[in-house]
């Protein structure tokens, strides 16, 4: 056991060496934590025209010119055997990955069960296979986004049980619902109802309040944490969450800023009933604070702060 600060709190940390528990356990261990996963739900095609549907979550994209995704059919854990989607795109290089959403989560969990090679999983599924225009697999008709694809390359990184496959795919053509797009053609997060793989028999559905928005520092430089007045940083109240919200600004307010949102009455009315409180008075403040930063009032969020320099 091993002993870590975090900025607020102390917590113990289990040291787990992967080479000295078994590699289920540690298989276990690494999709608990490596989550939320998306879902290539991917259709291929042997040689002879077989066709296969089967969902990975040992999945993402890695490039956009030229568009590239990869996925890892890995060999099984128990038998150390591989399956039949990496033996189709060896035999045959192309896939279709389908986007999985909260519609069709059950039906994809159902193409996962291990059927016999020749099995068609559409039809167990009853999911709809929809012919594909520059590749062989077909798509999933009831899927949000399908992706055809070419395999550049398949690498195996290991022989035993657990070991990944991964299959280099290059997108050459896409399809998406057009009642998945907002007013600008882009894809709106809460119409697309993506679902996402967690551990065991776990998933996570982002939609509703699991969508929140984080302005991404591209244009702006923030000041960042170290910046952050060390009364600050070191709060009782906020989290690391609120101080890296408070590090995104490229300015402090000024302090005329500050003095005019001093006059507000309910800062006045905290500063009058803790006047002689000073640990008290902190903590109020820093609730209001914080409660501004939820809010995703950033800028009087930092003016409630800067009040009690």
């Amino acid at each position: 056991m091993g002993l870590v600060s975090g900025i607020h709190s102390t917590v113990f940390m289990r040291i787990i060496d992967p080479k000295e528990i078994s590699t289920s356990a540690f298989h276990g261990y690494l999709l608990g934590a490596v989550a939320p996963r998306p879902i290539a739900f991917a259709s291929t095609i042997d040689k002879d025209g077989v066709v296969n549907l089967s969902p990975f979550s040992f999945f993402n994209t890695f490039g956009s010119n030229p568009p590239i995704l990869v996925f890892s059919p890995a060999r099984r854990v128990r038998d150390n055997t591989t399956k039949h989607s990496l033996e189709n795109v060896k035999e045959v290089p192309e896939v279709v990955i389908n986007i999985v959403n909260y519609a069709i989560v059950e039906q994809m969990s159902l193409a996962s069960t291990e059927y016999d090679k020749g099995v068609n999983e559409f039809l167990k599924s009853g999911l709809t296979p929809v012919p594909s225009t520059m590749v062989r697999p077909p798509r999933v008709k009831e899927a949000p986004v399908a992706f055809e694809c070419k395999v550049l390359d398949i690498i195996a990184v290991g022989t035993e049980g657990g070991a990944a496959n991964l299959v280099i795919c290059e997108i050459i053509l896409a399809h998406i619902d057009e009642n998945i797009l907002d007013e600008n053609d882009k894809i709106d997060p809460f119409k697309l109802d993506a679902v996402a793989r967690m551990g065991g028999d776990w998933y996570c559905r982002a939609n509703g309040s699991a969508l929140f928005e984080i302005e991404k520092p591209l244009r702006t430089k923030g000041i960042g944490v170290d910046q952050i007045p060390e009364s600050i940083r070191n709060s009782n109240v906020l989290t690391g969450n609120d101080l890296g919200r408070l590090g995104n600004v490229e300015n402090i307010p000024t302090a005329d800023e500050i003095e005019d949102f001093g006059k507000k009455s309910e800062i006045q009315e905290m500063k009058v009933r803790f006047k002689n409180d000073e640990e008290s008075l902190v903590f109020h403040m820093h609730e209001h604070a914080k409660g501004l930063l939820a809010a995703g009032d950033v800028g009087n969020a930092w003016k409630a702060l800067l009040q009690l320099k």
